[in-house]
Order: C-alpha cells, then sequence, then structure tokens
C-alpha cells in the first residue's frame, strides 16, 4: 500500500531542504575565476594565430596556414566562451528556473560546428595537393619554426591550467577551450615533424601533417559535440548518479530508491530521487529520513541540487499489531489494549478505543464501527474485530493539593499494600490532588529492573486497584515504577 507523498514542492526563490546553493560570495569568486581565464584564453589564442598566420605565409606551408585558421576560429570560440561564462553565471529567474548553464552548452555547440567545417576543408586542401600533384614549395625559416615551439609550450600552459579551472568549476565552456588547447598542441606538433620531414626531401611531409591536423581537430570536434550533446539532451551523469545511488541506500531508514533522475546543467546538477520508507513511522520520522538524505547528497557533492521525496511502503515483515495502530493512527483515534488471537485459523482483534466522554454513545458507536470497518479493510473481511468504549477525558481539571492528613493516608496505604505484594518497593514522591471529579494519585516505586514490562505492569496495576478500594474518592492512580539501583 503506498501512503502519501513527503516529498515537498519546490518554492520560487527557495532552494530544496536537499538541494545546495552556492553562496553569493562563492558564485562571485567562480565567475570571476571562470572570466579571468576566458579572457586569458583569448589573448593566447590571438597571439598565437598572428604568429602562425605570418610564418605560414612567409613559408607557404598549408599545414601552418592550415593551423592559423584553426586558432583564428579557437579566438573565435573563446570571445564565444567568455560571453556564454557571463551569462551562464546569471541566477535562475522566471524564465529559466534551473539557471542559465546551458548557455555554455550551446556555445560549445557552435565551437563544434566551427571545429568540423575547418577540418574539412583543410582535408580537401590537402587531397588536392596529395593526389593531383600540385606542388608547393614550403621555406620553413627560423620564425616557423620558432613559432611553432612557442605555440606547443603555450598550448600545454593553457591546456593545463584551464582543464584544471573547468574541472574545480564544472565549466562545459572551460572544458571545451581546454579541448582545443590540448588538440592545438598535437597540432602544432604534428606541423612541425612535416616541416622537418620537408626539410630532410619528403616533400609530401607538410600535406600529410595537414592531415594530421584535419584528423586531430575532427577528433576534437566529436569529443567536444559528443560532452555537449549528452548535456543539451539531459544524458544522467552515470557515475554521480551511481554515487548517490549507493549514498542513499546506505542512509538508514531508506527501504529502497523509487526512481533517480540526474540532468546537468552548466556548471550544477540537478536532480530528484523518489525515496521508500516504512509507512508505519510516523511523518516526523519520514521528514528525518528525508533531510538526512538531502544533507549526505549536499555534503558530498555540493554541485548537486537534488529533490528528495519520500513514500511510505507498506513492509512484508509488518505485524498485525503494527497495522492496527496505523489504521487507527491515520483516523486519528487513541486506541490501547489491543490484543490478537488467532482462533481456529481466523485472526481476531480486540482493542480499547477512547472517545471524548461527553460525547453521545451513539456517536461514539459511529467512530467504532468506523474503525472496525478500516481495520477490515486493511487485514482482510474475514478477520473479526471488536471495540471496547472508554471515556476520553478531554477537559483540563483544575487540581490543588489535598489536605495533608487524607495525602498522607493514601501515601501510608501504597507502602502497606506495596510490601505485600512483592515485587514493588520504595513507594516515593507521593502527591494526591484533589479535583471536581475526585482525588488524582501519582507516585513513584522500583521494582526490579531483570522482570518482563507486563509483569511490572500487573504489579502495578494490582497496586492501584487496592488504593483504588481502600479511598473510593480517588478517581486516578499513576504509579510510575523505575528499577531498584544496585
Amino acid at each position: 500500500m503506498i501512503g502519501p507523498d513527503f516529498g515537498g514542492s519546490r518554492k520560487k526563490g527557495k532552494p530544496e531542504s536537499g538541494a545546495f546553493e552556492l553562496g553569493q560570495g562563492g558564485m562571485n569568486e567562480t565567475a570571476k575565476l571562470k572570466e579571468r581565464a576566458a579572457l586569458a584564453s583569448i589573448a593566447a589564442s590571438a597571439l598565437l594565430t598572428l604568429g602562425k598566420l605570418v610564418a605560414g605565409v612567409l613559408s607557404g606551408s598549408l599545414a601552418l596556414i592550415s593551423e592559423a585558421g584553426h586558432g583564428l576560429l579557437d579566438t573565435g570560440a573563446t570571445i564565444l566562451t567568455w560571453f556564454a561564462i557571463k551569462a551562464a553565471d546569471k541566477p535562475a529567474d522566471d524564465e529559466h528556473h534551473y539557471g542559465h548553464g546551458k548557455i555554455e552548452a550551446v556555445a560549445a555547440l557552435i565551437e563544434t560546428g566551427l571545429l568540423m567545417l575547418l577540418a574539412g576543408a583543410v582535408v580537401f586542401e590537402a587531397i588536392r595537393r596529395l593526389f593531383f600533384n600540385e606542388a608547393h614549395s614550403v621555406e620553413a625559416t627560423w620564425l616557423t619554426y620558432g613559432v611553432l615551439i612557442v605555440s606547443i609550450v603555450v598550448d600545454f600552459v593553457r591546456w593545463q591550467s584551464l582543464a584544471k579551472i573547468a574541472k574545480e568549476t564544472r565549466s562545459d565552456a572551460l572544458a571545451a577551450d581546454a579541448l582545443h588547447f590540448s588538440s592545438d598542441l598535437v597540432a602544432s606538433a604534428c606541423v612541425l615533424a612535416g616541416l622537418v620531414a620537408m626539410h630532410f626531401g619528403f616533400k609530401q611531409g607538410d600535406a600529410l601533417a595537414a592531415v594530421g591536423v584535419a584528423v586531430f581537430i575532427a577528433i576534437a570536434g566529436f569529443r567536444l559535440g559528443t560532452r555537449t550533446f549528452h548535456t543539451l539532451t539531459d544524458a544522467a551523469p552515470l557515475e554521480l548518479t551511481n554515487d548517490i545511488r549507493k549514498l542513499v541506500e546506505a542512509t538508514p531508514g531508506v527501504i529502497d530508491i523509487e526512481d533517480l533522475r540526474m540532468r546537468p546543467a552548466g556548471s550544477n546538477v540537478f536532480g530528484e530521487v523518489s525515496i521508500a520508507v516504512g509507512r508505519t513511522l510516523s511523518p516526523e520520522r519520514i521528514v528525518v529520513i528525508r533531510e538526512a538524505v538531502s544533507n549526505a547528497i549536499r555534503a558530498k557533492f555540493p554541485h548537486a541540487e537534488v529533490t528528495v521525496r519520500a513514500t511510505p511502503r507498506a513492509l512484508d515483515n509488518e505485524t498485525v499489531l503494527e497495522r492496527v495502530l496505523l489504521t487507527a493512527s491515520r483516523r486519528r483515534l487513541a486506541v490501547h489494549h489491543v490484543t490478537v488471537q488467532q482462533v481456529e485459523g481466523r485472526t481476531s482483534v480486540s482493542l480499547d478505543l477512547e472517545v471524548d466522554g461527553r460525547m453521545t454513545h451513539g456517536a461514539a458507536h459511529d467512530i467504532a464501527s468506523g474503525l472496525e470497518d478500516a481495520i477490515q479493510a486493511e487485514l482482510g473481511a474475514d478477520v473479526e474485530v471488536e471495540t471496547h468504549i472508554e471515556p476520553l477525558e478531554i477537559r483540563e481539571l483544575e487540581g490543588r493539593p489535598a489536605d495533608p492528613a487524607i495525602a498522607q493516608n493514601i501515601a501510608d496505604a501504597l507502602a502497606a499494600r506495596a510490601a505485600e505484594s512483592g515485587p514493588i518497593g520504595d513507594v516515593h514522591d507521593v502527591r494526591v490532588r484533589h479535583t471536581d471529579g475526585g482525588f488524582v494519585v501519582n507516585y513513584h516505586c522500583r521494582i526490579d529492573a531483570g522482570i518482563s514490562v507486563l509483569d511490572a505492569h500487573t504489579a502495578v496495576d494490582q497496586l492501584d486497584h487496592r488504593v483504588r478500594t481502600l479511598f473510593p474518592d480517588v478517581i486516578r492512580v499513576v504509579g510510575h515504577a523505575e528499577p531498584k539501583q544496585v
């Protein structure tokens, strides 16, 4: 049987209890770090592109000119990245409830298209030179080699720096830039190898190097495109999803995970997890379990904003007693002395039902009948259910200390009868109050810690009954039994 959903709804401007929200200072620092990295990439790409273009034109190297074209696109892409980062860091609003993080993915998608176009153009020109014998002289100078060596060094430094920042900030756009610089590094190495080959007489070295450049550009574009496609189509981050699943399953009180959905959005990951909990738990306990799951996820994965929902579920090991008490609690009825019997293969349930003593008997009987029907609906129509209706004192009684002589007589009677009963001893802290209905007696006593709860209750109940027999004006005796001190 599925109970109500204790998930709660998302309120505008406020995170879920299971959601993580960066502080304003943290968001500003992250945004500044990403913007500085993007601006540095723009400067590095522009300078390297200019150097490669000059060296390529002077030397006539197709591979180097191709690299300059690649660099020009990279410069445009890094400028696009900078604008995308500024837009993606805007907070959520009424139209974009999950923020603007996917703008970075859109920028990365545009970069993917540009990379593929460049790779196609380079391959076309290289094939024309290789297979149509269109010789092209290349005169590599110290400037050509110097530009390539500097480019390799700068590409390596920028690749490492951007990869680190992209990982820290979880930025798709900066990750795309890091991928660009890593492919630039390999491409520049290919160009350098081609020029060296031509220097030693292998005339097709430059064209083959251009093909190598195109291949690496295409590989970079494919990798970037795949990652961007997954982001834009809300592909679940498998590793993170599995880690969160293990974390939730390990949380005490969670029976099962009914649903777990995760999707990336810029530097954050949004998700929902629906957990199953025992339906016999109190609503307060269910809320505690749900918050424990939320806190565990937030502590280990601060970039994940996860909404946690808890659904009560019937367990196979629920006892008849638990199911009866659950049925009564759903109807907000007070029951006690629940007795479950198996009589000739048939389950019989009897219980005491407390209702307002001022209520008419007819109204009380309707309540009892409704509870009996509900218990049979839960346990089965063939189950026998009998209720005993008891009056429940709703109003608060005005009490005052009883006459000291009467109080002392009652205290003495408790001590004397306790000495006769055996298990009970050391009656103390006796309080007798006089009310409009009669005397209410409270007392403490000590009893052997090793006896069962049933035996202890029986002993205290017998003592209470003896006192009420001796003092008819006593309407209530409440005995609190404490373990005997060793």
